[in-house]
């Protein structure tokens, strides 16, 4: 009685739209599911369909670019909720300023899903549907680092599914994300009725059997001490405090013989180029053990700041440094359309990139250090390997996410970094979670979280590189170019098809001589 007094209530459009509504929020709820707190990673490749459906019934561009925002201001809200509380507890801006600037956030990272769900609802309706939807969501996952914020791509649910994970040595994260974008849109097209004939390219997705299996097992036997400070990220650092934190890292360094001693990213204020006490401790580190890696603050010609990465030799000289190219934004700097927003540490909002990849050899190998966020970018990692790194060393301080799933969603970024490269990675981090993880994505050992430790820790060498590491995101590239390029196609040509509709018959005339 009440539903059939509410539908009368309430015409027929207003009801599909709040369907269509909760739809959308449905794929949301969905992609949230996929990845940490929840890591229910088989619906990764049915996230996206009630979204599809709801795109794929709605005729009206306005209203898909309505529901694509909804979904994704939902998605990006609950996803990433630690910016909140990095705004709020780091950067000083108290509850209402940190829920306030985060709510822009998340309207902002919507738009993305807002123009995807725009473009995509006129190729549901074509025969190609399925690789076209595929393309344009996989193209438009790459533009995310692009435009300002990259974070967990569809594609990292894949973390353990053997099948899907061959394509990433060859084309990254991307090759997954199209597999369960693809299959997403085949459920979509059965739950639709369209004909069976479009479920043909799905047809395909049994060849990566052809591809070559991720290798396991892979030996590891190098070592390395690797150094967790458990350092408080709410410290107020005075001249006694720092020079005790100093003391207790050398400690802590030197606990057990070790040719290559690793340090994390540190909230602590050490400046190797500017406090000679320091300099002199790191030294010391380094001609005990042999190399000695860590974070530091260096300075560009103009004295700007920069976040490096220093690698000292044996005999204590500076062998190379990295200077971190894609700094986090609000941490290291601040966006302009948040230039409101407090700095979180001392340089935040004062850091700049640096520019060039660089290989840091040390025991023999050579490493390729990236920097906390920067495990977020595909292409970045993958040229350290393309230089010659048979070692990928990921030095962050996670600290600043408190004990949020943050913590799990980073780890799981620099997982799918080491499978796409075909290399170990050695993770340290200043409070967890570090670890060892192989070249197929496995954890082999990871160090309690929240404590302070040393211990030492068995990695590989890998030679060679994969197709991925010397090519880059050329697929990804590619899928925003045919997915964008067949959506304005469509776009375009039904305007045309609907004007030529509507233009009035021409009279037949009848020539005499």
């Amino acid at each position: 009685m009440l539903l059939s007094q509410l539908g009368q209530r309430f015409p027929p459009y207003y009801r599909r739209i709040c369907l269509h509504t909760l739809l959308c929020t449905a794929s949301a709820i969905l992609l949230l599911a996929i990845f940490p707190k929840f890591d229910i990673r088989r619906l990764a490749p049915v996230a996206l369909t009630p979204l599809l459906v709801a795109l794929a019934r709605t005729r009206d561009a306005w209203q898909r670019f309505f529901y694509g925002w909804v979904a994704g201001i939902f998605y990006w809200f609950f996803l990433c909720t630690w910016i909140q509380f990095v705004l709020e507890v780091h950067g000083g801006m108290g509850r209402w300023g940190g829920w306030g600037s985060f709510c822009l956030f998340a309207l902002l990272k919507g738009v993305h899903l807002a123009v995807f769900s725009w473009l995509a609802g006129p190729l549901l309706r074509r025969d190609y549907a399925i690789p076209a939807v595929a393309a344009l969501w996989t193209g438009l996952e790459r533009t995310h680092g692009t435009f300002g914020f990259a974070w967990l791509d569809l594609g990292n649910a894949g973390i353990n599914m053997s099948l899907p994970l061959r394509l990433a040595p060859f084309v990254g994260v991307y090759g997954v994300s199209f597999v369960f974008a693809m299959l997403a849109t085949g459920l979509a097209c059965v739950l639709l009725r369209y004909p069976r004939i479009r479920l043909l390219p799905v047809l395909l997705l049994p060849l990566l059997y052809v591809l070559p299996a991720i290798p396991e097992g892979m030996p590891a036997k190098s070592s390395a001490l690797l150094v967790q400070p458990g350092i408080d990220t709410d410290v107020q650092w005075t001249g006694l405090l720092q020079e005790e934190t100093e003391q207790r890292l050398s400690m802590l360094s030197n606990v057990l013989p070790a040719r290559l001693v690793i340090w994390p990213e540190l909230p602590a204020p050490l400046y190797y180029y500017d406090d000679p006490e320091f300099r002199d401790d790191a030294e010391a580190i380094a001609r005990r053990h042999g190399w000695f890696l860590f974070g530091t603050v260096a300075y560009t010609g103009q004295h700007q700041p920069l976040n490096s990465a220093l690698l000292l030799g044996p005999d204590g000289s500076v062998l190379g440094r990295y200077d971190k190219i894609d700094l986090v934004p609000f941490g290291e700097f601040v966006p302009p359309l948040f230039s409101f927003v407090n700095r979180i540490t001392q340089e935040a909002g004062d850091f700049v990139p640096g520019h060039d990849i660089k290989v840091l050899p040390a025991a023999g190998h050579k490493l390729g250090v990236f920097i906390c966020y920067e495990s977020a970018f595909p292409d970045l990692v993958r040229q350290f390997a393309k230089r010659g790194a048979d070692v990928l060393v990921n030095l962050s301080n996670d600290g600043y996410f408190g004990r949020t799933e943050a913590r799990e969603q980073h780890l799981l970024l620099a997982r799918m970094r080491a499978i796409e490269n075909r290399r170990f990675i050695i993770r340290a981090t200043n409070d967890g979670f570090s670890a060892i993880i192989d070249p197929a994505g496995r954890l082999i050992r990871t160090l309690p979280p929240y404590q302070q430790l040393a211990s030492p820790v068995q990695y590989g060498v890998v030679e060679g590189t994969t197709f991925y590491s010397r090519h880059g995101d050329w697929f990804a590239w590619a899928c925003l170019a045919v997915g964008v390029g067949l959506a304005i196609w469509n776009v375009g040509g039904r305007r045309f098809s609907q004007r030529g509709a509507s233009a009035p018959p021409r009279r037949a005339t009848t020539r005499t001589n």
